[in-house]
Parts: C-alpha cells; sequence; structure tokens
C-alpha cells in the first residue's frame, strides 16, 4: 500500500473516531445533566403534553397539590377509560378549578382510521391535549403513546396497524376549562377501490382457502361489469404494472402509510411505474385476466402491510353521524339525582350494556357529560358509569327538610372516615337534596353542601 494511501486511511480514521467521541461526549452531557426525559426529547421530540408537563416541572408546580392532580389526572385517564363506541358524540365539562382529563376507549380493527375531535364555545387559545394510545396485546404492559394532536389544533387522526382497544385522552391545560363536546368517529382508511360499489359488491373474502386449500385468499374480490374504473384508494406511487401468472395485469401501489394495495385481475391499467397518483384516480379497469379467466369480471384487492392484511376493515364504510345529546345541557357539569324507581348504572351508553350498580330513588349523581338520551355520571362512591336520562331530575330542590336535633359534621363524601366540610349546631334545620347509603346530602345554613350521616 502506499504511504500516501496510509496517511488518508490514519486521517480518515482519526476523524472517525474523533467524531464519534463528541456524539459520546454530547451524550454523556445529555444524560447525565438532562436526564432519560431530555434525551428523549432530543432524539424523538416531545408531544404537546409532554413539554407542557416539563413546563410544569421546571416552575416547580409539579410540587404543589394542582399540578401533581393534572399529572395524576392524565396518568388516571389513560388507566380508566371510558368505553364508547362509534359513532360517538358528548357534551361534557371540565371544572377550570380542579385538574381533570378523560380518556375513551374504542376497539379498532387494523387499517380502520379512527378520528377524534374537540370543540368548545368558551375562549380556546389555551391549550388542550388530544393524544392517542394502544393497549398492548400484553395484558401486562402499560398503554404506549401513539399520536397527539398539535395543542392548538383540537383534532387527530390515527390509522390502526393491529386490532386493539385504542384510547384518545382529552386534557386541557391547568386552570382551563368549562363546557365542551368531544365527537369520536371509527371509518375506512382507504377509498373503495371500485367505482360506483361497495362491500355488498366483495365474494370472496380474506383467508378463504385456494387450490384446494393449500394456500389462503389474500384479499377480497369485488365483482362488476367488465371496464367498470378501478381507483387509487389512496394517495400515493404505483411501484409497478408487471403482469403475473395469478393475477394477470395488476397495479401496485404504495401509499403514505407505507402499505402496498394490489389490484389484480384488471382488463387494462392506465398507470405505469413511477406514477404518482390521488385518491379517486382512475388506474385501471375491472377485468378477469390472469387466472381469473374462467370467473365474472371482478377485481382482487390486497393490503400488504408487513405482510399480507386484511382490507376489508380498511374499505368498509361505518356509520359516521352519532345521536346528538337530548337530555338537559344545563345539568352537564353539575348535580342531579334519581327521579324515581331504580336506576342502572351501565358501563356503556346501551341499554343492554353490564350493570355497574342499582341507585334507588334520590341518589345524587354528579353529570360529567351527556350522550343520545344518557348521561354520564360519577356516584358518591366514585363509580363511573351511564344512566339513563329520563331516570333523573335536578336535585336543585330539596325533597324534604332533616332537622338535626344533637348536631352534626357535613363531610365531603358519604363516609365516616371522610374529610368534614362544616359542623351543624344543634337543632339546625337543614334542606336534603339527596339520599345514599345511610347518608343524607343536604346544605347547610352557610349554603356549603356535604354528607350528614343518619346514625
Amino acid at each position: 500500500m502506499a504511504l500516501a494511501s496510509v496517511r488518508s486511511g490514519m486521517k480518515h480514521s482519526r476523524y472517525q473516531e474523533t467524531w464519534w467521541l463528541a456524539v459520546i461526549l454530547v451524550l454523556g452531557v445529555a444524560v447525565s445533566g438532562c436526564g432519560e426525559d431530555s434525551l428523549r426529547g432530543l432524539f424523538v421530540g416531545y408531544t404537546p403534553h409532554e413539554r407542557y408537563e416539563q413546563s410544569l416541572k421546571r416552575a416547580g408546580l409539579d410540587e404543589t397539590a394542582l399540578g401533581r392532580d393534572w399529572i395524576a389526572a392524565a396518568d388516571q385517564a389513560v388507566a380508566n377509560p371510558v368505553p364508547i363506541s362509534s359513532p360517538y358524540h358528548e357534551v361534557s365539562y371540565l371544572d377550570s378549578r380542579e385538574a381533570h382529563a378523560v380518556g375513551y376507549s374504542v376497539e379498532l380493527r387494523r387499517g380502520q382510521m379512527i378520528s377524534a375531535r374537540f370543540e368548545s364555545d368558551n375562549d380556546t387559545s389555551y391549550q388542550v391535549f388530544l393524544d392517542m394510545f394502544v393497549i398492548p396485546s400484553n395484558s401486562d404492559g402499560s398503554p404506549r403513546l401513539l399520536a397527539s394532536a398539535d395543542s392548538l389544533e383540537h383534532e387527530l387522526e390515527y390509522t390502526a396497524r393491529r386490532d386493539g382497544e385504542y384510547i384518545v385522552r382529552v386534557q386541557p391545560e391547568l386552570l382551563r376549562g368549562g363546557s365542551y363536546e368531544i365527537t369520536v368517529i371509527v371509518g375506512a382508511s382507504l377509498a373503495f377501490p371500485v367505482h360506483g360499489h361497495d362491500t355488498t359488491a366483495i365474494r370472496s373474502w380474506f383467508g378463504d382457502p385456494r387450490s384446494g386449500g393449500a394456500r389462503e385468499h389474500h384479499g377480497v374480490d369485488i365483482f362488476a361489469p367488465r371496464g367498470t374504473p378501478v381507483i387509487a384508494a389512496a394517495k400515493g406511487r404505483v411501484r409497478s404494472t408487471r403482469p403475473n401468472n395469478l393475477g394477470g395485469l395488476v397495479v401496485w401501489l404504495r401509499d403514505e402509510l407505507g402499505r402496498s394495495l394490489y389490484y389484480a385481475h384488471l382488463d387494462s391499467q392506465t398507470v405505469r411505474r413511477g406514477d404518482l397518483v390521488d385518491v379517486g384516480d382512475t388506474i385501471g379497469f375491472v377485468g378477469n385476466s390472469g387466472n381469473a379467466r374462467t370467473t365474472p369480471p371482478h377485481l382482487h384487492f390486497g393490503m400488504y402491510w408487513g405482510g399480507p392484511s386484511d382490507p376489508y376493515p380498511a374499505i368498509k364504510q361505518l356509520p359516521s353521524t352519532p345521536a346528538q345529546f337530548s337530555g338537559d345541557q344545563g345539568l352537564v357539569g353539575g348535580l342531579a339525582r334519581v327521579a324515581r324507581g331504580v336506576a342502572r348504572v351501565r358501563e356503556e351508553p346501551r341499554s343492554r350494556s353490564r350493570v355497574l350498580a342499582e341507585l334507588p330513588v334520590h341518589t345524587p349523581l354528579r353529570i360529567l357529560g351527556g350522550t343520545g338520551g344518557w348521561y354520564r355520571v360519577n356516584l358518591p362512591d366514585g363509580t363511573l358509569g351511564f344512566v339513563a336520562a329520563n331516570l333523573t331530575e335536578p336535585a336543585d330542590r330539596p325533597i324534604r327538610s332533616e332537622v338535626v336535633a344533637e348536631g352534626g359534621v357535613l363531610r365531603s363524601e358519604p363516609e365516616s372516615t371522610a374529610d368534614p366540610v362544616e359542623s351543624l349546631s344543634a337543632g339546625s334545620e337543614v334542606p336534603v337534596l339527596g339520599a345514599y347509603r345511610g347518608f343524607l346530602y343536604v346544605q347547610a345554613p352557610s349554603g356549603r353542601a356535604g354528607w350528614l350521616s343518619l346514625d
């Protein structure tokens, strides 16, 4: 080897060594001086929610009761979300004097898209954080953050990469809140690939046996007259139009999510390799080329996303108009009570949903939100669920009065060990607003409300 080449190699080696030393020093400073969170922010980037939490910590507000409550509320919303079904619309309320967050969980199939939108009649120039999580298939795993909306945009979309339970978390910044509406809709992430048709035209499904059971069908067959336009189901680039024995005339389209969409048995193609297409562009026409020569014209449509995947959830159109709230919007954020009979508290706003509790008449309920003909409520013992709105009434009028003969103590909850709210002198007469498990919910002469034991 020539001396010049040796020197050049030594110089290049020293350069590499110096470069890596600089990187190691930077990482060392980042790790030792800023900690793991800052290192994550350096390489991955913080979400708006994480940046706001970091700002609380830098200001020392995480050591205050309100700051701790805000951080805890965020974790609690993900740990105990409200189960919902799409399409879902809720009128709700967050008290600006308290730290709140709400999580909504929904089941998704791979390829479905979820859209969450936050709206408020109040000043929305403040930050509202919308974050998307997935529950790992391993039940012991922690929910994993997937996506976040800009804190001033108030809208978030995400396409599910696997079947599972997904959570949308809503949380405003500290000392902000008021009335708001949240809408969650699950639907197709792809346009239907045959013009003028829908899933009712599918006659053969993903996983159906082929070649006497030797292989599986990796797509769906959509039957339509020969020459029906076949369209781009997503924006993307044509990767191949090379024919093959099984598919005949085909088009491979790669979309912006990295999915490969496969169109087979075409009568003809209208695109070439490298073409950029938008949703709805015609890329070919329905036929029966390849091994479909003995069958009626149809499109074989496949989706490959780390392997073959059922395209049906990605193209199936679902209802997108949620039921509008029919209850008393003035009660949202306030107090109601069971008006008559026994009210069943259910896990979801459906009459066949699991019953969580049965409440006798006059049980007070904190109304957290409303959807369709249901209230989302918080019971006196902390249970969260849904109650039919027509079984409740405002708790602003007393059901009777009670004389406290020997005096008593109002408490914050219907528990003998709960924090005291106010003392009542002997002979005090107080209006009763509700009752629950041996306690009366009453209003003291000062105007403050609390729980009074009947013992």
